[in-house]
């Protein structure tokens, strides 16, 4: 429309300002304060001390916003989000931008992470109005909250022929004075077209795709954008997208015998291997970074987030199960040494994220993207002058080390992957031979080259403890967390390691203690980590949103399968009854993302697409059908089918958008496998099975113990199971299908075999 049309906001015209770089921790005593700094939120204390009247979300604003009558200026971000402090520092900290704001506008400040639900629907006004999205988002509303205007990163000054924020602004402030009535329409009728664009609802009796077609259409869509060289998907900036690759191991699953399945494992571990031989892996700290600036994974964008380390240890444990491949374990295990050193909480809780931007080691106020990471050639040989006993041409450990990471002299990153020059003759570590290469070339064993390589990383590791850290984003988000318990409770189930599974259960106990409100009996979204290392709540706490129970519930029943103790499974169904209760849509099928009874969310919107996280709905899709099997509950089992009744039309055309529904959609189809495992818990006999049990991808299947107490939670939900006993005394498997169910087995090879019964003997060659 005329009045957006000047404002249009995209990625492409973002570059301009990114010569600029934070300024260092200040030591003088901040000029102005506001509001902001009695907030816990990470994002929202980085604007604490800003010249600009910031208010965060809430009723006050709105208030003040009505009674004043002006426009709200939202702006949205999350803390480590590099546009959002290239706008902080260039247009918040300017004390002319900061009046003008303060003055003529109400000014709101948001952190995405905590108000998912806020963001989703201005950001997607601004899509839809600007044709591009993105964090920092800069939307302004009307005292009632309705958006008119929207865009993404504004430069503080016109830049070319594109305008600043403050002419903007001024605008702005003029189109409000002598054209508000167009403005308000305009906004209302956008707003209108999105209400009816975004819903999603199945009409009556309408029954889900047929799965078969909808994974044969989503595989097609795959391959089709698949990268061969590197893996991963479209060429650069290359994501990880755990979704696409969770989905490719399932559709082999069920399609080994054909070519389509085979193509589909080798896109799945051809990606992983290549990402874990890569910069956006970190060789000397573990965990990954976010994303990869070119296609080969090498110069990351270097922000880790926890959502990814969660997926991501998944995919690498699940890559070992169907490979017997070691190197995916060991990455799967990186991960979660990574997450419990640096992104976890004594009380039990996960951090939400590193920053990509710290201060060099070599000093100087400004923080550079990737310091924390880098090495100079100069610096791994200055730390590695051991010579090696018997190698070639008498090489010292740096050597060894440089030829295998790729290490240049000059540095190894492309300038086209370094417009702003700030890592000039640094390397980004990137595996450039196998280990049997490089042992070749030094005339020394392939064990040997094992040794020196994790000897030089251990030591480049204890040199970057002495270096600045990135900023550390320490609020503890129920979602997130429910992610990771996940990740923790599969890696622990897989490797029978003890250790992993205990930190399973402490992350269990604390989204219980400290993110679940038993008197209301509602999720919170979040915790915060207080100046003394105590967990801290804000008051009123932030109720949890659909991704909040959805995530948790799933994060439940991994760990009931990875543990066995019951309690976990109780407390899963009991918060789907809640899920139900707050979220469901009973009209059109599936669950709005936040609660519908909140009136300061102008669109109920349902999440559809599976994206760095999946959608909440397509994780509810899967609950659903698991926990129908657990409990006996047929309406949960029909609840799933109509959720994805709901998005059949996404389904069917764009299915590759929505991957891990289909993988929901698919095990509706096959059926899930009930495996009983009647034996007393810690026994060997009952671990044996466990181990043959948890050795396979099985991803339709529900797992289930019987100690013999039939008061037992399972007994009492599936009466059938009474009926299954151990046989001549010790434990006992059965397979079933809707009860119906397999001979008794006691043997775990048998076992095994069993459950690959019908597909082949091995699990891939």
């Amino acid at each position: 429309s005329a009045q957006t049309s000047w404002i249009r906001c995209s990625f492409a015209a973002i570059k301009l300002t990114q010569n600029v770089r934070d300024e260092g921790p200040s030591s003088s005593p901040h000029k102005h304060t506001n509001r902001l700094a009695n907030e816990r939120s990470p994002y929202l204390l980085q604007h604490a001390h800003n010249p600009v009247d910031w208010y965060p979300w809430g009723k006050e604003a709105f208030e003040k916003a009505k009674s004043e009558d002006k426009p709200i200026f939202l702006s949205v971000g999350y803390s480590t989000c590099h546009w959002c402090h290239v706008m902080e520092r260039e247009s918040f900290e300017d004390e002319e931008i900061g009046k003008i704001l303060s003055d003529n506008f109400v000014c709101i400040k948001l952190d995405r992470e905590e108000r998912p639900d806020v963001d989703k629907v201005y950001m997607t006004f601004v899509q839809a109005t600007s044709g591009g999205g993105g964090w920092p988002m800069s939307v302004w509303l009307t005292p009632d909250l309705r958006p008119f205007i929207g865009g993404t990163y504004f430069p503080p000054r016109d830049h070319g022929r594109r305008p600043g924020l403050k002419t903007v602004l001024t605008r702005i402030m003029e189109q409000w004075q002598n054209n508000r009535p167009a403005l308000e329409s305009n906004g209302e009728r956008i707003l209108e077209a999105l209400k009816k664009g975004t819903a999603v609802s199945a009409n009556q009796g309408e029954s889900p795709p047929l799965a078969p077609d909808v994974a044969n259409r989503c595989f097609q869509q795959l391959a089709h954008s698949y990268e061969e060289e590197y893996g991963g998907f479209r060429d650069a900036p290359k994501f990880p997208t755990p979704v696409n690759l969770m989905f490719l191991m399932s559709y082999w699953c069920v399609n080994r015998s054909t070519s389509e399945g085979m193509e589909a494992l080798q896109m799945t571990l051809h990606t992983l291997r290549m990402m874990a031989l890569g910069g956006i892996h970190d060789h000397v700290a573990q965990g990954f970074h976010r994303y990869s600036t070119d296609s080969s994974w090498h110069v990351p964008h270097f922000e880790k987030m926890l959502y990814d380390q969660a997926q991501l240890a998944v995919a690498y444990i699940t890559a070992s199960q169907v490979s017997g491949e070691q190197l995916f374990a060991d990455v799967a295990k990186d991960i979660l040494l990574y997450v419990s050193r640096d992104l976890s909480d004594k009380s039990g809780g996960f951090y939400s994220a590193e920053d990509a931007d710290s201060v060099p080691a070599s000093g100087g106020p400004e923080k550079r993207e990737g310091a924390f990471c880098v090495w100079t050639a100069s610096e791994v040989r200055e730390l590695l002058p051991d010579v090696v006993e018997g190698s070639t041409g008498s090489a010292i450990l740096a050597d060894i080390f440089i030829h295998h990471y790729g290490v240049k002299m000059q540095g190894n990153v492309n300038p086209e992957q370094d417009p702003h020059g700030e890592l000039q003759g640094q390397n980004v570590l990137i595996v450039r031979y196998s280990v049997e290469l490089t042992a070749a070339h030094f005339g020394i064993t392939v064990e040997k080259v094992d040794e020196l390589l994790a000897a030089a990383r251990a030591r480049l590791a204890e040199v970057r403890k002495s270096r600045p850290r990135p900023h550390l984003d320490s609020k503890m988000l129920a979602s997130w967390n429910g992610l990771m318990l996940s990740a923790y409770a599969h890696v622990g189930a897989v490797l029978g390691d003890k250790d992993l599974l205990e930190r399973a259960v402490q992350a269990g106990n604390f989204i219980k203690k400290h993110l679940w409100d038993a008197e209301q009996k509602i999720i919170l979204r979040s915790c915060y980590r207080g100046d003394d290392m105590e967990v801290q709540q804000i008051y009123p706490p932030i109720s949890g949103f659909l991704d909040d129970y959805a995530f948790v519930i799933c994060g439940l029943l991994d760990l009931y399968e990875a543990t066995l103790q019951t309690e976990w499974l109780q407390w899963a169904e009991e918060l789907q009854l809640r899920q139900d209760e707050l979220f469901l849509d009973d009209q059109g099928g599936g669950y709005f993302c936040s609660d519908p009874s909140d009136h300061t969310v102008l669109l109920q919107l349902k999440e559809d697409q599976d994206g760095a996280e999946p959608s909440a709905n397509s994780v509810s899709a899967s609950n659903l059908l698991r926990l129908s099997h657990y409990t006996g509950r047929q309406e949960w089992l029909q609840k799933s089918q109509r959720l994805l009744a709901a998005f059949s039309d996404r389904l069917t055309k764009v299915p590759i958008a929505l991957p891990e529904m289909v993988r929901a959609l698919m095990a509706q189809h096959y059926t899930l496998k009930q495996i009983v495992i009647c034996g007393q818990k810690d026994a060997p006999d009952t671990a044996s099975l466990l181990a043959a049990v948890n050795s396979l991808y099985l991803p339709h299947k529900v797992l289930m113990l019987i100690d013999g107490d039939a008061d037992s939670f399972l007994c009492q939900r599936l009466p059938a199971l009474s009926s299954m006993t151990q046989q001549g005394g010790v434990a006992t498997a059965y397979v079933c299908q809707d009860f119906t169910c397999s001979l008794p087995v006691t043997d775990p090879q048998e076992l095994r075999r069993l459950l690959l019964d019908g597909t082949t003997d091995a699990q891939a060659d």
